[in-house]
């Protein structure tokens, strides 16, 4: 009996050994698939916080627009459930690339930072602000096409005509 006690014992602590490995494996594995991610995402994603630091501290200053980054940017508000904003997406990442150094382009998560959506009355998405160095911000509403959104930037963040 107590040899039956001891071979099952022996096998649970291998079976139970082989999984932790498998789960820590699997860790792993995902850490790896999302560092790979956001290597290959040109775009930037914010939190509340982080809109705060890079680019306005709406909370100090309610009344004023003060734009704290050192580049335009765009900001794109969206949500994963949103169609329009999933075909919007890769379009962004084109033009982190094709504007990279020139312009910083966003994402906030509507659904993850919705005090920093409703702080910008945001209503239906995709919502795009964009941020010149020494203006006041530009909302835009709707799915753009690339060659829309390249308008915009030229026109509005970098003031080329």
């Amino acid at each position: 009996m107590k040899t039956r006690f001891l071979v099952v014992g022996v096998l649970s602590a291998i079976i139970l050994a082989a999984c932790t490995n498998t789960k820590q494996e699997k860790k792993e594995e995902t850490n790896n698939q999302q560092t790979e991610i956001n290597m290959e995402q040109k775009t930037i994603n914010l939190t509340k916080a982080d809109f705060i630091s890079k680019v306005a501290n709406y909370e100090e200053s309610p009344d004023k627009w003060v734009f704290l980054g050192d580049k335009p940017c765009m900001i794109d508000f969206y949500a994963d459930w949103c169609g329009p904003c999933k075909m919007v997406a890769p379009i962004l990442e084109e033009l982190a690339e094709e504007y990279k150094g020139e312009i910083y382009i966003y994402k906030v998560d509507t659904e993850a930072e919705q005090e920093l959506a409703a702080a910008f009355g945001i209503r239906s998405i995709p919502s795009i602000l964009f941020c010149p160095m020494d203006e006041q911000p530009q909302m835009a509403q709707g799915a753009l096409p690339k060659d829309g959104f390249k308008q915009a930037i030229d026109e509005v963040l970098l003031k080329k005509s």
